[in-house]
């Protein structure tokens, strides 16, 4: 495996579009070579070389390439976008879009991470060791379908519109989620182990969410089916009593998702 360094020197104060910042588009490159890949900033192009050093050949093949940000680059754009193999490690918080449309590899920020991480990822692994704002896997603006593989994980909290549009795939949080966790998700998973504000599912026609700890404004079109205890989803294990619900009901005609509510934090239910 061959590792690529990134040290951010340049001036940040308009942000930088970096989709090319992937093992992609570095395999096979030399470090002069990834120094001169053009990035914009505002309404022109420059070297990727303006706003980072560049230590380290990339490996014969994105699957042999490793990226590592040895920075904060909370005002990077789109690192990791539509990349499909190798490995990216971000020792910082990160801007907007990191791994957006992502298909496969992996992804590691070790601080924070702006909004639309992995928006409509199709596979590979994103980790964010701290905490994320809105439209995490979520789909585009105008778009219904939105992450539909891989597995995102937010070891802090994330905020508002969760996994919007979830077709596929896996998004865990270890922390709280604001409002409109899982609108509009027709399948796969979502796991919050902290609280949850409001509108949780709501407009879901499919796909699983699980709440272990207090919704606070409880989403209407919900039927409770049944309790259940210690939910396991392939690695992800979910200890505890829950109740379970289908829903939303107020979507006529149309498929019913599961929603897994912790009992003891959630006693009013």
């Amino acid at each position: 495996m061959a590792d690529v360094i990134l040290k951010p020197i340049g001036n940040f104060d308009l942000t930088v579009e970096a989709e090319v910042v992937t093992p992609d588009n570095f395999a096979g490159k030399t470090a002069d070579e990834i120094g001169k890949v053009l990035v914009w900033q505002g309404p022109a192009e420059y070297p990727l070389t303006d706003f980072f050093t560049v230590e380290g050949n990339g490996g014969s093949s994105a699957e042999d390439t490793t990226i590592i940000v040895d920075g904060e680059i909370p005002r990077v754009k789109r690192i990791g976008q539509q990349m499909t193999a190798g490995k990216v490690i971000i020792k910082g918080s990160a801007g907007m879009h990191v791994g957006s449309a992502m298909e496969g590899g992996e992804i590691i920020v070790e601080g924070d991470a702006d909004s639309w991480v992995g928006m409509e990822m199709k596979g590979g692994s994103i980790l964010i060791k701290g905490n994320t704002k809105d439209h995490l896997g979520c789909a585009y603006r105008g778009s219904w379908k939105g992450m539909t593989g891989g597995r995102i994980t937010v070891e802090g909290d994330a905020v508002s519109q969760v996994g919007g549009g979830l077709s596929g795939g896996e998004i865990i949080i270890n922390g709280n989620v604001k409002h409109f966790c899982g609108i509009r998700i027709s399948s796969g998973l979502i796991v919050v182990k902290g609280n949850a504000f409001r509108t949780v599912g709501a407009e879901m026609t499919g796909g699983t969410i699980v709440v272990g700890g207090n919704i606070e404004r409880f989403t209407p079109g919900f039927e409770l089916v049944d309790i259940e205890s210690d939910l396991k989803f392939n690695d992800i294990e979910c200890p505890g009593e829950y109740n379970k619900f289908t829903g939303d009901y107020a979507i006529p005609q149309k498929g019913k998702g599961t929603l897994y509510v912790s009992c003891d934090n959630n006693e009013c239910l």
